[in-house]
């Protein structure tokens, strides 16, 4: 993964020790709160705090016009359909309002739009589909807020319409409806806004039957934890009490389809992680595979004896959708590893046909988390018509980036942090170049991706007392993430493969404390670091239970070699990337015969390398730049000393090598010196 930039939070020791003392908490769990922003006494009383206070409903506006006019179609007996949305946010909200009207005695169905077939949002053909199924209302959830056409379309057809979303609105513009119920308006009287679409449609449900919100609660309040922690929704404020008591109602009443999620996590509890990474995934994945509609029936069944059936089920459309996932990751991975140019730009931006849209944003994800730069991955279909996904990093605002390419794209939308974009298959390249320019001229130097450390931390303070005490920051997630400690120069003394050698086990020491700690998804072969070296580790700890005992478990976020210098690799690093995408040169580029020395020494000494050139870089940091390592590889290989591929090796010359007239540095110095 891309080396990121570790930045440790700071926060006054004073404040700490006086919030530790009055609310009778740890201080390392005061500090810790002090450095995420929660300073003063009320703040500090609310965010403790394990009560369930819910807002009025009737704090956002229309509320009063959207529960008359629901609670008139039901009195009228009106066919009402809820018209939702295949992510995970959107299945449960539609699953919510479906399941309390029909308590209420309504005629209710549902409309999810087919992801591959219509996309997001609200559509002109679907309106006329659900006219025509005899439907008076609809009530949309998740989506809406800008459906101006289709809002006209459904009073042309003679029915009604009620708009719960939460997206942003487009200049504060409105679609004509009976009730447009939206966190974001202005004319709200919200203390809090950050709900997603199932948080909205649960505030209309309580909202038309207020004498009995504690039962609404008791009965959705996990189906609003799910769609509020999959939409990752800042869990502060009343989205962290909503988790907080779903996690109870998964622990103590699950609903009959996650019962055998909770059963298999034993003793252990189900937590917002589980959440995140074992309910949102497969209740996604049937809207990016499959049909979402299926997911809000199996949400919706009670029986128990269905319950095992529909487990598998969703396990089976997970595993289908990880399977597509990582044909197309190692697909673009093998794009990337044949043209270089592709990854060495600002913006990485890879196409192909048959890529499946419902996966290819999981894929930019993993682009741009192993690369550290925004990245597109982009699908094309049989007619031309290629679809986009696009992912980015804190600092480079991706939609900002794709609204100056406008002319390229059919289509876009997004946010800063995550787009999508529609443009036809012949502009692809001119898209690639036109973005790439953009980020060349408005970000020079590209943002570095971060790693948030919350507190340096000896290792002699590891144990499962602290992991009790962090407890009562939980629920993590966006906007109170699970805490992450530095620790700093530990001995490695060993490293052992588990889980099949798909993870390893490090053991190391500082002074007298040894402690031992995993890394997933890495294996032993490719981790570069060995018996020895000191090392910097950002981990975050937890507990484990085997026969009946606690144990601490210490799981590593990152690691590095105590003696980088990560300003010194990202400066360096910048210049190499800007000649490589404009050929621009700097005289910090070019390796002399003394550097060329240094780097084969060492691959000779070592036998080659096998790991990566940026780990390469920081063991051979203090005696060369980024940029001259770089070039002094690239000019062995061309002069037939090694071969690169996933590692380094070495070949025996036949003949005296003269560096200087490879082409790689013949081009390198030609452009030095005409700067």
């Amino acid at each position: 993964m891309a080396f990121k930039k570790w930045v440790v939070r700071s926060a006054e020791k004073e404040r700490a020790c006086a919030l530790s003392e009055k609310f009778n908490i740890d201080p390392f769990v005061a500090f810790l709160m002090v450095s995420r922003g929660i300073t003063d006494d009320i703040e500090a009383l609310n965010f403790l705090s394990t009560d369930f206070l819910m807002s009025s409903p009737f704090d956002f506006a229309d509320m009063e016009a959207a529960v008359e006019t629901v609670y008139e179609s039901v009195e009228n007996g009106e066919k009402i359909c809820i018209y939702g949305d295949y992510d995970c946010d959107g299945v449960t909200a539609t699953t919510l309002l479906v399941d309390f009207l029909k308590s209420k005695g309504a005629d209710v169905c549902f409309y999810i739009p087919s992801r591959e077939g219509e996309g997001y949002g609200m559509h002109i053909q679907a309106v006329e589909k659900i006219a025509s199924w005899g439907v008076k209302l609809i009530i949309t959830v998740d989506n809406g807020i800008n459906a101006f056409e289709q809002a006209r379309r459904v009073y042309e057809l003679g029915m009604k319409l009620v708009v719960t979303d939460h997206h942003q609105l487009t200049d504060d513009k409105l679609p004509r409806a009976e009730a447009v119920v939206n966190p974001h308006r202005k004319d709200n009287s919200l203390e809090f806004s950050d709900f997603c679409g199932v948080g909205v449609a649960f505030k209309l449900a309580v909202a038309m039957d207020e004498d009995n919100a504690d039962e609404i609660v008791d009965k959705y309040i996990d189906l609003v934890a799910v769609g509020t922690v999959a939409d990752v929704m800042p869990l502060v404020d009343e989205n962290r009490a909503i988790v907080r008591l779903g996690i109870k109602k998964f622990n103590s009443s699950p609903r009959a389809v996650f019962k055998p999620f909770v059963v298999a996590n034993g003793e252990k509890g189900f937590n917002c992680t589980d959440i995140a990474f074992r309910i949102c995934p497969r209740i996604n994945a049937m809207g990016r595979m499959g049909d979402a509609k299926r997911a809000v029936e199996l949400l919706l069944s009670e029986n128990e004896q269905e319950s095992t059936g529909a487990f598998n089920e969703l396990n089976e459309e997970n595993a289908h959708r990880q399977s597509v996932e990582q044909s197309i990751i190692e697909d673009v991975e093998k794009k990337l590893a044949k043209d270089k140019r592709l990854a060495s730009r600002p913006v990485i931006v890879v196409a192909e046909k048959g890529y499946h849209h419902g996966v290819i944003g999981i894929v930019s994800a993993h682009i741009t988390e192993k690369y550290g730069k925004p990245s597109f991955v982009i699908g094309i279909d049989e007619n031309g018509i290629a679809r986009g996904s696009a992912r980015s990093i804190e600092g480079f605002n991706i939609f900002e980036a794709i609204s100056a390419c406008s002319d390229d794209l059919v289509q876009f939308g997004g946010h800063p942090l995550a787009a999508g974009i529609t443009l036809k298959e012949d502009m692809i390249d001119k898209f690639r170049q036109d973005i790439n320019e953009f980020a060349l001229e408005n970000y020079p130097v590209m943002p570095q991706s971060e790693l948030i450390i919350d507190m340096k931390l000896s290792p002699a303070y590891l144990n499962v007392e602290l992991a009790d005490s962090l407890c009562v920051l939980e629920p993590y997630g966006a906007g109170n993430p699970n805490v992450v400690f530095g620790i700093y120069k530990m001995t490695l003394l060993g490293v052992t493969p588990i889980g099949e050698g798909k993870h390893i086990r490090l053991e190391l020491q500082k002074k007298n404390t040894k402690i031992r700690a995993v890394k997933f998804s890495q294996t032993v072969e490719d981790f570069p670091y060995s018996s020895g070296d000191v090392l910097d580790l950002a981990v975050r700890i937890g507990k484990n239970y085997y026969n009946g005992k606690t144990y601490l478990s210490v799981h590593i976020v990152d690691v590095r070699l105590s003696s980088s210098d990560e300003e010194k690799y990202f400066s360096e690093k910048s210049i190499y990337e800007l000649y490589l995408s404009t050929g621009k040169a700097d005289k910090s580029l070019y390796p002399e015969r003394e550097d060329c020395s240094v780097v084969y020494k060492y691959l000779k000494q070592n036998g080659g390398y096998n790991y990566t050139a940026s780990d390469l870089y920081f063991r051979l940091q203090s005696s060369i730049t980024y940029g001259k390592l770089m070039f002094a590889l690239k000019a062995f290989n061309q002069a037939g000393l090694i071969n690169i591929q996933k590692k380094i090796t070495l070949n025996q010359p036949k003949q005296k090598v003269d560096l200087e007239s490879t082409d790689i540095l013949k081009t390198l110095k030609g452009r030095i010196e005409s700067e």
